[in-house]
């Protein structure tokens, strides 16, 4: 486990402090303030009574006996060995003849989420950690990332529905504080919305010919933000689990292109079908119904489309920033594919109506 901070009043041994200031110095995220110093480590010429004996020696005091490490005698890491292994063969058995070279190991400045998708895939319990010339600097075992993963889940959560990561459970944090953590992000929400009226200030004139064309507004602009928000949601997803990496957005474009062109056909069409059912009991879309069918329903293609591009292709931008990906949220992408959505949709009105 990590070191924890001692409270001021209590005074550490000197080991402990000194061990503390050690892991302290690396960076906050990195692996390196996860790892324990607390391991077992053996030598390649020892055999198996050599490994037991020192293992009831020093095993007490370690984070883990599960697994031990073979190192040289410079403590580069050239193993690690299961404990099992060593107990189910011959006591005068070399460690040398135990090692199969299919070693895992975390650098200390690696990233704790990429530690976390590195335990995922390779069902350990504990793993060593290395610095650049691959000497074994201490070990993070699975409760450690089982615990990061879970602060990791529960931030990249609350940033998706729009809010910044709270510090402490939702029924402890003051009210205030909650107010704060939330309302930078209505604020900019609501500024970017405030850009729909913009623009459909733009198209007055337009909407004023064909006042029926304001009647879709809100079906356009959140069919695209849906398709946008869900296509985010599933990019985010996919990168925390590793599933997805920055230099995966050309396949990833591929498809969304398609997936977004199929949804929006299929949306299209309803949408026209709609209209047209309409028309047999009412006249309230005019004469030229079937022009608006086809401005609504191809509006609606080229909306979530775009929304599908824009919900999937921006967490990738980001990371190729360095920013956190789970900021492009459902909401922030909702905002963005309403406001470029009609312009889209009073775009293909104008071209499709002639107004």
């Amino acid at each position: 486990m990590p070191i924890p901070l001692k409270p001021s009043s209590y005074t550490s041994p000197p080991e402990d402090r000194k061990e503390a200031l050690v892991l302290l110095g690396y960076e906050e995220d990195s692996v390196g303030r996860l790892m324990t110093p607390d391991y077992i480590t053996v030598k390649k010429n020892w055999d198996v009574v050599q490994v037991l004996s020192h293992i009831r020696r020093y095993g007490k005091n370690s984070e883990t006996i599960d697994v031990i490490y073979v190192i040289d005698d410079n403590g580069v890491l050239l193993d690690d060995i299961r404990i099992r292994e060593i107990l189910l063969v011959d006591p005068a058995t070399k460690i040398s003849d135990l090692v199969d070279d299919r070693l895992i190991a975390l650098n200390v400045n690696d990233p704790q989420e990429e530690a976390i998708n590195i335990f995922r895939m390779n069902n350990r319990v504990a793993l060593p950690v290395t610095d650049d010339n691959n000497i074994l600097l201490g070990i993070v075992t699975v409760d450690d990332i089982l615990w990061i993963a879970n602060e990791e889940y529960t931030e990249d959560i609350q940033k998706i529905g729009g809010t910044e990561a709270l510090d402490e459970p939702y029924l402890d944090i003051s009210l205030l504080k909650l107010v704060k953590k939330r309302v930078g992000w209505l604020i900019i929400l609501f500024l970017g919305e405030m850009l729909t009226a913009t623009a459909m200030g733009y198209f007055e004139g337009q909407i004023a010919k064909a006042v029926v064309l304001a009647l879709f507004v809100p079906l356009i602009i959140s069919s695209g933000g849906n398709s946008g928000s869900q296509a985010s949601t599933l990019i985010i997803q996919a990168m925390a689990l590793g599933e997805v990496t920055v230099a995966d957005w050309w396949r990833v474009m591929r498809r969304e292109l398609v997936s977004g062109l199929l949804l929006g056909i299929t949306l299209g069409l309803i949408g026209f079908i709609r209209i047209f059912v309409w028309t047999l009991f009412s006249d309230i879309y005019g004469p030229e119904w079937m022009a608006v069918g086809f401005t609504v329903g191809f509006a609606l293609v080229g909306i979530v489309l775009w929304g599908s591009l824009a919900g999937s292709m921006l967490p990738l931008l980001l990371k190729r920033l360095g920013l956190d990906p789970a900021t492009s949220s459902a909401p922030f992408v909702a905002t963005l594919v309403d406001v470029t959505g009609l312009i889209i949709y009073f775009t293909i009105a104008v071209s499709i109506m002639n107004i």
